[in-house]
């Protein structure tokens, strides 16, 4: 199911689970009811609760969007490093040079077409670009530099082995979702509590009251799928992209 789907359904059961309710409860109401009668503590308490929820919204917002971020700059630092490799071993003869150009160009392509859907589906790495990566490893770690000019070149690369594996291996840590159930659990209280506060300021069932109240749940429900999308930085439809490896790498016909 598409994720944009995902979200009109929520938001059109958000807003119908408010609007009835409000029709209902305004039958309820005797005709001598008078809405002034709120008691100011209540609408006081109403809007410190909604500051607060808004706060927690905002914080769960800002911290997913940062585990995206630091996810796409993740890709971004493990496709520099294999870029390097691949540039820099242009010091090696030929036969060297394209065994490594070869493994790097596998491993990515791997990375691209293969390993991208498998960490989506599971939040996992796997276990074959785990192999390619360190056959490019040992493709440049087994060489023994000829001459001076090449024992330059030798260490650069192994460190941008290095560099690339940390970089994968952020990648996979991050590759699940980044909020506890904990989180999950007090934001979707909170999100009812603050939905079902607006019906202790006795809401009547006037075309702005409801059209106020339908906006305001399908915000709330709008925030918590944003939430959700972002909490898995490369699984969903807002998630950190594969784009660093195809721009770096164009010879491989993405």
């Amino acid at each position: 199911m598409s994720e944009w789907l995902v979200l009109s359904l929520a938001m059109a059961a958000a807003c119908a689970v408010v609007l009835t309710i409000v029709v209902i409860n305004h039958r309820r109401i005797p005709e001598d009811d008078d809405p002034s009668e709120t008691p100011d503590v209540i609408e006081y308490m109403t809007m410190m609760i909604g500051v607060i929820y808004a706060i927690v919204l905002g914080l769960a917002i800002a911290g997913v969007w940062e585990a995206r971020g630091a996810a796409q700059e993740t890709v971004r630092q493990e496709a520099q490093a294999l870029h390097e490799i691949s540039a820099r071993a242009e010091v090696y003869p030929r036969e060297v040079r394209d065994r490594i150009r070869a493994d790097v160009d596998a491993y990515v392509s791997h990375v691209v077409d293969d390993e991208w859907k498998h960490m989506s589906e599971t939040g996992e790495l796997s276990d074959e670009g785990t192999a390619l990566l360190e056959k490019v490893r040992r493709s440049v770690t087994d060489y023994r530099p000829a001459n001076d000019f090449e024992g330059q070149a030798y260490q650069p690369l192994v460190d941008q082995v290095a560099a690339a594996d940390d970089a994968r291996n952020a990648r996979g840590q991050n590759a699940g979702e980044t909020m506890p159930g904990v989180v999950w659990f007090g934001l979707i209280v909170g999100a009812l509590v603050t939905v079902g506060l607006i019906f202790t300021l006795q809401i009547r069932r006037t075309g702005r009251e409801l059209l106020l109240a339908g906006l305001f749940s399908v915000l709330i429900a709008f925030l918590l799928f944003l939430i959700w999308d972002f909490d898995a930085p490369y699984g969903r439809g807002m998630s950190a992209t594969a784009t660093p490896f195809t721009d770096l790498f164009p010879r491989l016909d993405r």
